[in-house]
């Protein structure tokens, strides 16, 4: 082991011990990269190592995509679209048993498409949904649970930021590892689904639906919406055309519309959408109705437009971040919530929280050319193909390697600076999948596995979110919870291991 390895393993068990301290991330990662490259590589040398990376990371065509995508997050939370959505859930869902439990998960999933972040869908569904499931008696440990873990699901979703910054790093295109994410994501959140109605259908006392009353407030807690019956026509005619589009994109056959052959011998083209929605126009007019499209179509379509072009390769991640943002913006201005406030929420936050993101992918870039020019990432790559463990044991190792960093680590150091280390490793595995569909495969399970760490002991930030806005659960209660979704999401990873099929269905359609 030659003196600039040995520098390497002490720079990377250095950045190990000094985060657990307590150091901030990124100028730890600076900091380290630049001393041991000094001594190690020569000043001027490293000096240039970084400035080249910096560089390279300001021209990367997928990174301006992270803040567009993380403004389209914040101002869809500012227009109250969020509020809206649940609402209507919850007033549609009333009469099931763990009623509140479905509409938080599904609220969960649907915001994650428009968000890509988790603090902040945490925080806004334990300020909605956790005083209504005390109010109504709902368990303490399985409502916190389902907060937390739906609350996830924004890292793995997409338009996951975390994906984004993954593309470049592997070197496979973003919409491919946006299609074989939602494999996985609706798989989980149906689990997550599942697992809470069968235990309110066994044990009512878990989650028992509204009464007459409680309905009768969330009906007209929906039905005091100002916007008028043309929004709402709007809306309706976004969502028909987006459903009309992914179905073309995906079900069609040349020359052919591509919805008819979804729905048996009947050709329906884009034209015969104009009657249908004549004909549902004179139910704009109920209150009930109106209240319910607007708090579903309008996010629903604003996600299909912007998510659907990326998968179809119709747009570039940053090309569509950009309609999604501009979209999200001028929802808040139809429903009346874009104002100096607001806007000033929600470019901080996007500022705030960009400069978190682009900040950590800079200095982890930095650190992992330094490591890997030291001969460090090539020297544990050896070791890690050498070890007399079959391909798949390999895997498996890699996993629970990853799992153990999430719990000190942000993803961005995850993704940047050891992934880097064991993608050499993972290219030469043997597990019956061509290069390509092997490392979206690998993308998508270190997605799930990272989602995971945010929902294991100690760190569990999504507990801290949660605790932070319902003081009334406590942490014990709160970790109790996750630990039974945590449950759920290793027996989901082991599906996707087994089944990569899970994954890889959606990309191979779209590609």
């Amino acid at each position: 082991m030659s003196y600039a390895e040995i520098l390497g393993l002490i720079m990377l068990f250095g950045m190990v011990a000094v985060i657990f301290i307590g150091f901030p991330i990124s100028f730890t990662l600076l900091f380290l990269a630049l001393i041991f490259g000094g001594f190690g590589l020569g000043w001027e040398q490293t000096f240039n190592l970084a400035y080249l990376q910096i560089w390279g990371a300001m021209k990367d065509e997928i990174f301006p995509a992270v803040p567009l995508f993380i403004f389209m997050g914040y101002m869809t939370e500012q227009a109250g679209l969020m509020e809206r959505l649940f609402g209507a859930l919850r007033s549609l869902l009333a009469p099931v048993r763990g009623s509140l439990y479905l509409a938080v998960i599904l609220t969960a999933t649907i915001f994650a498409m428009a968000t890509g972040i988790v603090g902040a869908a945490v925080t806004v569904l334990g300020i909605m949904a956790a005083p209504m499931m005390i109010k109504a008696g709902y368990d303490a440990r399985l409502s916190s649970g389902a907060i937390a873990a739906g609350g996830t699901l924004g890292i793995l979703i997409p338009p996951s930021v975390m994906l984004v910054v993954m593309g470049p790093t592997m070197g496979v295109p973003v919409n491919l590892l946006y299609s074989a994410a939602f494999g996985p994501g609706f798989l989980l959140a149906s689990c997550y689904i599942a697992y809470t109605l069968t235990r309110s259908f066994i044990d009512p006392k878990l989650g028992p639906p509204m009464t007459m009353a409680e309905r009768k407030f969330a009906y007209d807690a929906m039905t005091t919406e100002k916007v008028g019956a043309p929004v709402v026509g709007l809306g309706l005619v976004c969502l028909m055309v987006m459903t009309y589009l992914v179905a073309d994109l995906l079900l069609g056959q040349a020359g052919v519309p591509r919805l008819a052959l979804a729905i048996g011998p009947f050709d329906v083209s884009a034209v015969a959408l104009v009657p249908a929605l004549l004909a549902a126009f004179p139910y704009f007019q109920n209150a009930y109705f109106r209240a319910v499209v607007l708090g579903i179509a309008p996010l629903s379509a604003l996600i299909g437009f912007t998510l659907g072009s990326i998968v179809g390769g119709l747009a570039t991640p940053t090309e569509a971040a950009s309609c999604g943002a501009f979209g999200a913006a001028l929802l808040a201005l139809v429903y009346g919530r874009l104002g100096i406030a607001s806007a000033g929420n929600a470019a901080v936050g996007t500022m705030v929280t960009s400069a978190m993101v682009l900040f950590l992918a800079v200095a982890s870039t930095v650190f992992g050319a330094v490591f890997t020019k030291l001969g460090t990432a090539n020297l544990i790559t050896n070791t890690l193909l050498a070890v007399p463990l079959g391909d798949w044991w390999k895997l498996a190792v890699i996993m629970v390697i990853f799992f153990i960093l999430g719990w000190p680590f942000e993803w961005p150091v995850i993704i940047l600076v050891f992934m880097p280390i064991v993608l050499p490793v993972v290219e030469k595995l043997q597990l019956g999948l061509g290069k390509l569909d092997l490392l979206i495969w690998f993308g998508v399970l270190t997605a799930v596995n990272m989602q995971t760490a945010f929902l294991s002991p100690p760190v569990a930030m999504s507990a801290y979110y949660l605790r932070n806005v319902v003081p009334q659960w406590s942490l014990v209660t709160i970790y109790k919870g996750m630990a039974d979704y945590m449950v759920i999401q290793v027996i989901v990873l082991l599906l996707l291991l087994l089944f990569p099929a899970i994954a890889l269905w959606l990309p191979h359609a779209v590609r």
